[in-house]
């Protein structure tokens, strides 16, 4: 998941986002974004709910998330 945050919240945001089952590892980076987490589900909706929980946190303006494709699709 890539985050937007207000001025100056990326590290509270990366240690908010900890909090939430399913969210793996974040960290703050430059560039266009200023978090980037990593979260693991096993169905779709647990992923809409860390999102919700994600957007809820004060500080977070903008989500964009991307979802890895498993090889096994490939065949």
């Amino acid at each position: 998941m890539l985050i937007n945050t207000d001025p100056g919240k990326l590290w509270e945001i990366a240690d908010a986002a900890l909090k939430i089952e399913g969210i793996k590892m974040a960290h703050a980076v430059t560039g266009q974004f200023d978090v980037v987490a990593y979260a693991e589900f096993t169905k779709m909706d647990e992923l809409g709910k860390i999102i919700e929980e994600l957007q809820r946190v004060q500080g977070v303006r903008r989500t964009q998330t991307v979802i890895a494709i498993p090889p096994t699709i490939r065949k």
